[in-house]
């Protein structure tokens, strides 16, 4: 069995492949995230196992069914944890994942004939394996564009095809000295009490797949509007923003505890905005000069 360790955003994730037609080559975005097996001591954040014999248990009950972006994901109970069936847009089915113990133990079986639909349903099966493992360690797996300028980092969140990475753009096109840490599913960590964003293996269409951090200066949602205005949330309406842009399990009552007190924590000690904008260089440049300066 080949074992390959990863270090993504301060975790250690490991990934056994027990199925000899798979290996670390189905995901290349997690290249810049390899690390030895000499490097870090701590036991890993979870580990995946990928084989095509996974003792699956029996499902107990069905969850949910649920649309996430394209994908679909059925959800069911087992008497270790969850099992999540991960489709592609047409309802293909291309692998499930079973959890133990929290999601520090997972399997993974790649049911896809082909290689890119097989590393489609292995790359969902592992974000997914390390967004709910890390939910209690003060970890955030956040839909959204960051950007970085001056050192700190400002996330971007909307709705899919809102605009929240054509504003990101055009800070990029616009404002001297930005570069893009992640165009999709950064990560966001409390690092001794302080919100820190870190760039992921997973950036949706944009292959933006850097393993690099910042402190997080600020958040902001991006909302479609016919002229440029953007004021600050309160706390309520914060919560309200940034709760449906983490991945998260609202009926796992430990998982989404964690998460609503993590998000709590983010909202106590930085600024969240609205920002409702054209897609112009205007909208970035009042962003900007609001939030950054």
């Amino acid at each position: 069995m080949r074992s390959v360790r990863y270090r993504i955003a301060q975790h250690t994730l490991r990934i056994r492949f027990d199925d000899t037609q798979a290996d670390e080559g189905m995901l290349p975005s997690f290249t810049p995230f390899l690390i030895s097996d000499t490097e870090g001591d701590e036991q890993p954040l979870t580990t995946v196992t990928v084989s095509q014999t996974c003792p699956f248990s029996p499902r107990r009950e069905e969850v949910g069914q649920f649309e996430g972006g394209d994908n679909h994901y059925g959800v069911y109970t087992t008497e270790g944890g969850y099992q999540i069936e991960v489709s592609d847009p047409s309802r293909e089915l291309c692998a499930v994942l079973e959890s133990r113990e929290g999601f520090r133990e997972c399997l993974v079986s790649l049911k896809a004939q082909g290689e890119a639909l097989r590393s489609f349903g292995l790359n969902n099966c592992v974000m997914m394996a390390y967004a709910f493992a890390s939910s209690a360690r003060g970890t955030l797996l956040m839909h959204s564009s960051v950007i970085r300028h001056q050192g700190k980092g400002y996330l971007m969140t909307a709705p899919s095809g809102t605009g929240k990475s054509t504003h990101t753009w055009l800070w990029y096109k616009n404002i001297p000295g930005c570069d893009l840490i992640n165009d999709d599913n950064p990560i966001v960590r409390i690092l001794e009490g302080v919100p820190t964003v870190f760039g992921s293996p997973w950036s949706g269409k944009t292959r933006c797949y850097r393993n690099v951090s910042a402190p997080v200066g600020a958040l902001v949602r991006i909302r479609q509007a016919k002229r440029n205005e953007i004021r600050r949330l309160g706390v309520a309406e914060a919560m309200a923003v940034l709760l449906p842009a983490v991945t998260s399990m609202k009926w796992d009552e430990g998982i989404y505890r964690a998460t609503c007190d993590t998000i709590a924590q983010l909202i106590g000690s930085t600024p969240v905005y609205e920002l409702s904008c054209l897609p112009d260089a205007d909208a970035a440049r009042l962003c900007y000069s609001t939030i950054a300066r």
